[in-house]
């Protein structure tokens, strides 16, 4: 029997020092060749010093570009035909990678595969039993937002089956290189957030098929370095989810759930003023809006390469 293919690694990370020793310590009894590359988003915390130390191979962005170039940038820079995905604060556990490899290779319609994710607490011992999900897969509302399932449950059956999902999580992810080559990779206009949602619509019309495979585990802290190191986190974050949404949903969503669509989006400004994040909010409403030209020219020419429905087969499909 053939050894598995070899694997790339791509971890973008960004003032991570106090998470790289985990993340990188875990890639260790994968059972598969891996070809690792980190890629530094303009660190200023010791980042690149650890690296260096400890001889890992990296690439050193001059400021942050956003976790969505980051990751095109270290496809660009390996050759293995499977990519895995890697936040920084996350961590695998034994075994994961050759698993994800396995479904993967076994079925060539797939252009992508994630484990079973679990939540990630530091000072908090890793007991997988025992441990609340951070992600089953990716899935999609009626109107198009997207949400990981089985996010902040218990760990019932349900979600200890393989199957197929609408999506894979961007924290952990096995993709087929040749997935990215055909797509181009990330979209670097949405720098973080939504952008693996992005991929997984982009991958759906063109084709691809997405699965789960709760055999292989990891677990995720949660946006560790953007909530210590960004400025008013927050905000940020709500101001590129409201600007990234809009831009997705544009590329695929229905006309005829433009009315659902403009009623959520009221909700959410509501719900922004009471958690003091309105400005936020807006102004990445408001940029999604201007996006939407550029939005409609993309959903025109994914409409002339694919087929919109393989997407929105997905919309309100829940396991």
């Amino acid at each position: 029997m053939n050894a598995p293919r070899p694997v790339a690694v791509v971890i973008p990370s960004w003032n991570s020092a106090g998470l790289l020793p985990d993340c990188l310590d875990s890639l260790a009894e994968q059972g598969v060749e891996l070809e690792t590359v980190v890629i530094d988003n303009g660190s200023s915390d010791g980042s690149l010093d650890y690296l260096r130390r400890q001889g890992v191979r990296h690439v050193a962005l001059p400021r942050n570009l956003g976790f969505a170039a980051a990751v095109n940038r270290g496809v660009a820079e390996t050759a293995a035909p499977a990519v895995l995905v890697l936040n920084a604060d996350a961590v695998l556990e034994r075994g994961a990678v050759r698993r994800m490899l396995e479904a993967l290779e076994a079925d060539s319609g797939l252009g992508g595969v994630q484990p079973r994710i679990l939540q990630l607490e530091q000072g908090r011992a890793r007991e997988v039993d025992t441990a609340r999900l951070y992600s089953a897969g990716q899935a999609l509302t009626r109107d198009g937002r997207a949400f990981e399932l089985g996010a902040g449950e218990t760990q019932s059956d349900l979600y200890l089956q393989q199957r197929e999902v609408f999506g894979v999580c961007g924290a952990v992810c096995l993709l087929r290189r040749q997935l990215l080559d055909e797509l181009g990779g990330y979209d670097e206009r949405y720098f973080s957030f939504y952008e693996d949602v992005d991929l997984n619509v982009r991958g759906r019309i063109a084709g691809w098929r997405f699965a789960y495979v709760p055999e292989a585990v990891a677990w995720h802290l949660g946006n560790a370095s953007w909530m210590a190191e960004a400025p008013r986190p927050s905000a940020w974050n709500a101001h590129l989810v409201a600007r990234n949404r809009i831009a997705t949903q544009a590329k695929f969503i229905p006309l005829r759930m433009l009315p659902r669509i403009l009623l959520v989006e009221t909700g959410a400004l509501a719900r922004a003023a009471a958690q003091r994040r309105l400005r936020a909010t807006l102004r990445g409403k408001l940029e999604g809006l201007r996006l939407l030209p550029e939005m409609l020219r993309v959903r025109r020419r994914l409409v002339c390469e694919g087929d919109l429905g393989r997407a929105r087969d997905w919309l309100g499909k829940r396991p």
